[in-house]
């Protein structure tokens, strides 16, 4: 019998999530833990302590060059120019026709130097695409994705576990991770080993991402674990991370986000920097009556699934893209695109759920926000 995952790739952390027990998926074409244990206790253990994950499947593009901003600004819709070094922006590829390709991570590591960190489902679309939008620019581009491992440490408990981490010497940041704000990031060293720390995440909780050497990746992992056994940080799987993000109002491509939407539909307005040029700009805005992503809450126990229909009356108006039982909040939460005349927060709609009308309100996104320190 031919084994259905001989063709998948593997982390470079693959054996250490064999020996902590995990079970495995298929992602994009690799073999990542889905969980250890269980779905629930990963996720309250993020909400409450933290969680470390293997993100080593996410695709990182290198931009070099002198004109590596203006590139940018004109590949991506946003604006790169006055972004300061040690900075990380949310920005959006589109296609000519204003449709999302994918949803990146921007950083910029150095004068002339910028990361890309885009989704592993559309690593070769979104690197073809930035080499070929680097045509009459003076930069270099280049898929390092195979010599970038990626893990993140997200919850409460995130600071205290890499502080500790600091305090041993083992990792030694260029500035205080106290100082490291949001979206920020800080080139540092692990055992020598030269790394780039962000705080940044998909969860919904403070954390961290630490971009590595595949070859030093699960000395990370494993220091992360030890440092914070005593603070309750377990392995955390992508069955827990989805449910996170979806608590969170985050979106995950080929759900919330793809070539037949426009930011503005997703809620990503803001992201776009409409006083530039930029490939896609002619179309990236919708049509009025084109759907809107909400935010919908159920009640009772019964989760709505992707692909599942929206109704207003007996008017079928919208599609669920993502729904869940939130461990967190506990009744189901769900995204969907709605006609806009429907979307309205606090508005009643009904969810077909195999052939029952549940009720479900529109409420505001994110569905969670973590509690402020006091």
């Amino acid at each position: 019998m031919t084994d259905p995952t001989a063709s998948a790739r593997t982390s470079p952390l693959h054996e250490a999530h064999v020996r902590a027990g995990a079970s495995f998926t298929d992602f994009a074409g690799w073999q990542m833990p889905v969980r250890y244990t269980s779905d629930l206790a990963e996720h309250h253990a993020v909400r409450q302590a933290a969680g470390v994950f293997d993100l080593s499947h996410m695709a990182e593009i290198g931009v070099e060059g002198p004109q590596a901003a203006e590139y940018l600004t004109a590949a991506l819709a946003g604006a790169f120019s006055a972004m300061p070094i040690g900075r990380a922006k949310y920005s959006l590829l589109l296609a000519e026709d204003g449709g999302i390709v994918d949803d990146l991570v921007v950083y910029r590591t150095a004068e002339h130097e910028y990361l890309v960190v885009a989704n592993a489902a559309n690593r070769a679309v979104v690197a073809d695409a930035l080499q070929q939008r680097a045509t009459g620019f003076d930069v270099h581009v280049t898929d390092d994705s195979d010599s970038v491992a990626l893990v993140a440490i997200q919850g409460p408990a995130a600071a205290g576990t890499l502080d500790a981490l600091v305090v041993s010497d083992r990792l030694q940041p260029e500035e205080s991770l106290d100082a490291l704000r949001y979206y920020r990031a800080t080139h540092a060293r692990f055992d020598g080993a030269e790394i780039l720390i962000a705080r940044t995440g998909y969860t919904g909780e403070d954390g961290f991402e630490l971009y590595a050497d595949p070859a030093v990746i699960e000395s990370i992992w494993d220091a992360l674990l030890d440092a914070g056994a005593d603070r309750g940080v377990v392995p955390a799987g992508l069955a827990a991370r989805d449910t996170l993000r979806l608590e969170a109002g985050m979106p995950l491509y080929g759900h919330e986000l793809d070539r037949t939407r426009r930011p503005a539909q997703a809620g990503l307005g803001r992201v776009v920097a409409m006083d530039t040029e930029f490939v896609g700009r002619p179309g990236v805005v919708p049509a009025e009556e084109a759907p809107v992503l909400v935010g919908l809450r159920l009640d009772g126990k019964r989760a709505a699934r992707a692909g599942y229909g929206v109704f207003d009356g007996d008017r079928e108006v919208g599609v669920v893209t993502s729904g869940a039982l939130s461990p967190t909040l506990g009744h189901p939460i769900a995204m969907a695109y709605v006609d806009p005349a429907s979307a309205e927060i606090g508005h009643n709609l009904h969810i077909d759920v195999r052939g029952t009308r549940l009720p479900s309100t529109v409420t505001e996104l994110p569905f969670y926000r973590r509690p402020a320190k006091g």
